[in-house]
């Protein structure tokens, strides 16, 4: 079977070429919507929207006042979606989050108040300053798209996406993210700081009364179909096993101790199905793969003491040059 013929193989029953491409380009209005108002921040709203159009989840790492908060914002507005907000605090509730059931005296029943997590994007500030109890509330939502409360299972939004902001600088008054937390987010990112043009780009912005307003070019119709789209970009048996290499490589470096985990494998292929999506090709590239794995296994491994200086992405680097590329 050549290359051509399976594609087409594994697209038999998924969304047609010509209904792909035209929501390729509406993704990348998406994108170029979002760098309206995000200025020089180019690689981070690729990321973002290749994670929102993956099924995955977004974590933003940096310092306050960067535009982390923005990102999510301008994504909220740009796709015709409910939008909630959380902001994090020690004295956060679980039940703050995901809801909670009050008794009626009249009637003598119990009704359910559905919480901010019953959304179709979720931006929970500051996420590290909640306790490890309310920050694994999170956990079953962002993995099975639904909640468990008082014994009763319900389904979120079938579009549910979280963006996370944590400031990894602090930490007065924080809890550390564990592992299995951190492993249920398929992006992690910075934003850093912006150059001289830029800022001044930003004063402008600021000056205008629209400067960081964006009109919605996407429905939640449009992105579940992107979604389904995604999921048929084909993947070549060389690049699979490119993905495999790359992780394997994390389990056996030397200043590595703990590696990527299996959920780590998926999410970096459905993420480069993702990016080739958004490229508006049909298959996926090397190319995608090497360039999203600092950002998507850098936060799923633990490295030696004595590389703690080392950021997780520039060890992730260090894999990649050992691991061959497919041609």
């Amino acid at each position: 079977m050549t290359q051509a013929e399976a594609r087409t193989d594994g697209k038999k029953g998924a969304t047609s070429s010509s209904q792909t491409k035209e929501l390729s380009l509406k993704a990348k209005t998406l994108v170029d919507n979002m760098n309206s108002v995000l200025v020089g921040q180019q690689k981070a709203v690729k990321f973002a929207v290749t994670a929102f159009l993956a099924g995955g989840h977004l974590l933003i790492e940096d310092v306050p006042g960067v535009g982390k908060t923005l990102l999510a914002k301008s994504l909220s507005m740009s796709v015709q979606s409910q939008f909630k907000r959380i902001q994090c605090t020690p004295d956060l509730l679980p039940s703050d989050i995901s809801g909670v059931s009050i008794y009626s005296q009249q009637e003598g029943t119990f009704t359910f108040m559905p919480g901010p997590i019953f959304t179709n994007i979720l931006l929970t500030d500051e996420i590290n300053r909640a306790t490890p109890r309310t920050q694994s509330s999170l956990l079953e939502a962002m993995e099975e798209n639904q909640v468990t409360i008082d014994g009763a299972t319900r389904k979120l939004p079938e579009l549910f996406f979280v963006i996370a902001t944590e400031n990894p600088i602090e930490y007065h008054g924080t809890f550390p993210l564990p592992e299995a937390q951190l492993d249920r987010f398929m992006i992690c990112i910075s934003l850093g700081y912006p150059d001289l043009q830029q800022e001044l780009e930003i004063l402008d912005k600021t000056l205008s009364q629209t400067g960081f307003v964006v009109e919605p070019v996407l429905t939640v119709d449009e992105v579940i179909l992107a979604r389904q789209a995604v999921r048929h970009i084909y993947v070549e048996q060389s690049v699979k096993n490119y993905i495999v290499d790359i992780v394997h490589a994390t389990r056996r470096h030397p200043s590595i101790v703990l590696g990527v985990s299996p959920r780590g494998t998926q999410l970096l292929l459905r993420a480069a199905q993702s990016a080739a999506f958004l490229e508006g090709r049909d298959f996926v590239k090397p190319d995608d793969v090497k360039g999203l794995a600092p950002y998507i296994l850098g936060h799923r491994i633990i490295p030696k003491m004595q590389d703690n200086k080392v950021s997780h992405a520039d060890l992730i680097l260090r894999v990649l040059e050992d691991v061959a590329v497919p041609v």
